[in-house]
């Protein structure tokens, strides 16, 4: 299989920052994170990285926050790790794919009852 490389430094990445996330940042903010996917440009500059929180829209808004302003560090902390010559710089971004996926289900179990019921 032909790989890219971009996508196996965003699988790199994603591993570091789970560890990172657990491990080192302290701040309060952030509550709890799960790393989606991390997606690399072909220059390997920048790094968007998809996260799925818990909580309602004020803690999901404060943990962004919270990890947007905590960046720097992150990629401070991703430098020291990896041996690379340039350390891609972060963009956070809510994924809520697994909030609407568990929505659809329930709207299908739902029917599934509707429908039991009818017959």
């Amino acid at each position: 299989m032909d790989f890219k490389r971009a996508d196996r430094v965003g699988d790199l990445i994603r591993s570091e920052l789970a560890d990172i996330l657990l491990k080192r940042l302290k701040d309060p903010r952030v509550g709890f994170v799960t790393i989606i996917d991390v997606k690399v440009s072909d220059d390997l500059k920048h790094a968007k990285v998809f996260v799925s929180l818990i909580g309602d829209d004020a803690e999901k808004k404060e943990t962004l926050k919270g990890l947007r302003s905590a960046a720097h560090f992150i990629r401070g902390e991703l430098g020291k790790r990896m041996k690379m010559r340039y350390t891609p710089e972060l963009f956070f971004t809510i994924d809520d794919s697994i909030e609407r996926g568990a929505k659809i289900l329930d709207q299908l179990r739902h029917l599934d009852i509707k429908e039991d019921e009818e017959v």
